[in-house]
């Protein structure tokens, strides 16, 4: 009988060939960016690593595009990806075996369904709704898209200490932008469907996008460590679309969220 072989794992002579990283290349701490119109003008991770001093270009496969650059001496990855979860998977993959990477934060735009959640505000994924297909190939839809506890906290007190509006809570992650999350598509739309935003506003649920439930569920079952911060850009409540809107007060926080984990690692380790 012929031995089963696993399809090719995207790589060549050992190298990744989606993102096109080295290990040697990539700081312990990640972050996920998407090429947003709603959130960015240029390339989300350019416009991220400018906030960073002395910030590399480390790859550019067209696909994905990554920096490396440091923030109050802190080393920060940056990764540009397309939309959605699929695409999430395919940088977050990379950069699970083929780097020391541990720690993997989801930065980018959202909606919300509630009225007291306003435009420009930042949400902070303490979980996630996994209503989204990619994270089903890995795991049972029960299994829960659960936040890095020190992640959670580290992004929360930057958010204090910076003045940011924000909110802790849970975000819904959806493959469809249209119908999946409440919208019709031209003219069509199904009674469920209009159902959507009543239904996860009376749930609790703070704001809407596509990509956290990947990294938060992937990262957990991979023993990694995973978070988000997503400011909201549009209220279906309120009718509000603000394209731009948050985007340097999440990105500062962001960083200073990972360079409070920075010094709580360090400290945890030297305990050790």
């Amino acid at each position: 009988m012929q031995k089963f072989k696993h399809p090719p794992l995207f790589e060549k002579e050992g190298e990744a060939l989606m993102t096109g990283i080295k290990a040697e290349d990539v700081a312990r701490y990640v972050l996920f960016v998407v090429r947003d119109p709603l959130g960015f003008e240029k390339d989300a991770a350019e416009v991220v690593a400018a906030y960073l001093d002395n910030a590399k270009l480390i790859a550019d496969t067209k696909m994905f595009i990554t920096y490396t650059g440091s923030y109050k001496d802190t080393p920060v990855t940056v990764c540009s990806t397309g939309s959605g979860a699929p695409d999430t998977e395919l940088a977050l993959s990379d950069f699970i075996r083929f780097t020391k990477s541990d720690t993997f934060i989801r930065l980018g735009t959202s909606g919300t369904y509630r009225g007291d959640v306003n435009v420009g505000d930042l949400v902070i994924a303490e979980g996630a709704v996994r209503d989204e297909g990619c994270t089903q190939s890995y795991v049972k839809t029960i299994y829960p898209a659960v936040s890095d506890y020190w992640v959670t906290t580290t992004l929360l007190t930057a958010a204090k200490q910076l003045g940011y509006a924000h909110h802790l809570g849970i975000t819904l992650s959806t493959d469809s932008i249209y119908c999946g999350q409440g919208r019709p598509l031209a003219d069509y739309v199904q009674e469920e469907h209009k159902q959507i935003p009543e239904y996860w506003k009376r749930a609790g649920i703070l704001n809407f996008e596509r990509e956290t439930s990947c990294i938060l569920t992937i990262s957990r079952l991979l023993k990694k460590r995973g978070g988000a911060l997503n400011v909201v850009v549009n209220n279906m409540e309120t009718g509000v679309l603000d394209p731009g809107a948050g985007a340097e007060e999440s990105i500062l926080t962001t960083l200073e969220g990972v360079h409070l984990l920075a010094g709580l690692d360090e400290v945890n380790e030297t305990q050790k």
